[in-house]
């Protein structure tokens, strides 16, 4: 080889390695997606609002401007921004603003425990009923089953804002505002408001782009994720320990900041085998949350292992975020058989308003605070629109 050719090798072999790379290397987003820049045209969409009426940009062609706004259901960053969307619809009144927002999201893409913070998924018939609840003054549009409005506009979470001018130009895109919390007063920077502001009186837009911040886009192709999640919680193992009165009470008091579902059942129960399910569902819906599902077998001491089967059979493993707080604790896992031989004991422990047959459960605050307490079988959803009542659906600041 010549001192040319080597010389030639040399620049373009890092060229055709990197070019090669490039071409073999998969995107983290879907095939389709495109990234809207400044000034591209609005692209069109064909979807169905919670009205029940179909949509189209067509339908938004008198407005001076426009605010196309990614939304959800689960995501507790979207759910904070819905009041000050509200209000800035009411604000720009008669200025020209509309506003229409778009759920992305393929409900059937979303780990359980990511609906820790809304009663709903973000099905279509679930959009609906939040829609409602949250007194929504803009349409509501269901993109889901296609994804492909969130494929055109380069939808990378909820929340995520676009907005066009009247030639449907796009002129600001990105996050709502730099708060991920309900509260108006933790807003310093009102991208979106200062972008409407100034195309309204005419001027340039101060910032153009910002990154949205929120929950990611939960795309079609991420099911498969969720079968490995399902396989994780199904092959799961639980550490089952004995606890008498002494140790419940210290549970009880709760000097923690987790909330604390407590539940006394047996294997030889009927109503406690039939609601266990419920209670598991509970477990992973606030897996990601300052949450734990306590539970506590009245069977013989000696029949520890049919307890464990038992709990292992029904998937009632502890979440991944739970183990660090119970290592802190000095504890194996959050699951007991009680081994004195006095029931009393443990109702002095646990609950004195607890009139003794099983199952019984109680859910309590940090600081020990009763927020929920039900003698029998539970409902599921009732039990969890109670915790998520006391919890909150927004993120809260520390």
């Amino acid at each position: 080889m010549n001192k040319f050719a080597l010389t030639l090798l040399t620049v373009l072999l890092p060229v055709l390695v990197h070019a090669e790379t490039a071409k073999g290397k998969k995107s983290a987003m879907p095939e389709g997606f495109h990234e809207l820049k400044i000034g591209d045209a609005a692209p069109d969409f064909d979807l169905v609002g919670i009205d029940e009426e179909k949509h189209t940009l067509k339908n938004y062609e008198d407005a001076e401007l426009l605010m196309v706004a990614f939304l959800s259901n689960h995501c507790p960053t979207s759910q904070a921004v819905e009041g000050r969307i509200k209000k800035l619809l009411k604000e720009f009144k008669g200025k020209g603003l509309k506003v229409v927002a778009i759920n992305p999201n393929d409900p059937a893409a979303l780990r359980p425990d990511e609906l820790g913070y809304s009663k709903y998924n973000d099905s279509f018939p679930e959009m609906k009923l939040h829609g409602k609840e949250q007194g929504f003054t803009f349409p509501y549009l269901y993109d889901g089953d296609t994804q492909k409005t969130a494929l055109a506009y380069g939808c990378l979470a909820t929340p995520h804002v676009f907005i066009f001018d009247k030639e449907r130009k796009l002129r600001y895109q990105g996050r709502l505002d730099d708060s991920r919390y309900a509260d108006e007063a933790t807003v310093t920077a009102p991208d979106a408001r200062n972008a409407i502001e100034a195309l309204v009186e005419g001027k340039a837009v101060p910032v153009e782009v910002t990154k949205p911040h929120g929950c990611s886009t939960k795309w079609i192709d991420k099911r498969k994720q969720l079968v490995a999640d399902n396989e994780k919680w199904e092959k799961g193992e639980v550490e089952v320990e004995l606890i008498d009165s002494k140790g419940i009470a210290a549970l009880r008091k709760n000097d923690t900041k987790k909330v604390r579902l407590f539940n006394v059942w047996a294997t030889w129960c009927g109503p406690c085998v039939e609601e266990f399910p419920q209670l598991v569902a509970t477990s992973r819906k606030f897996g990601l949350r300052d949450f734990e599902f306590i539970s506590i077998s009245m069977d013989d001491p000696k029949n520890v292992d049919e307890v464990k089967e038992f709990l292992e059979k029904h998937n009632a493993i502890v979440p991944d975020k739970l183990k660090p707080s119970l290592k802190a604790e000095g504890r194996k896992g959050n699951a007991y058989v009680f081994n004195e031989a006095s029931q009393e004991e443990l109702i002095k422990a646990l609950d004195p308003e607890w009139p003794g047959p099983i199952p019984h459960t109680l859910v309590v605050a940090p600081g020990g605070e009763v927020i929920f307490r039900h003698n029998g079988p539970i409902d599921g959803d009732e039990l969890r629109a109670k915790i998520l009542e006391h919890m909150g659906r927004f993120y809260q600041p520390e």
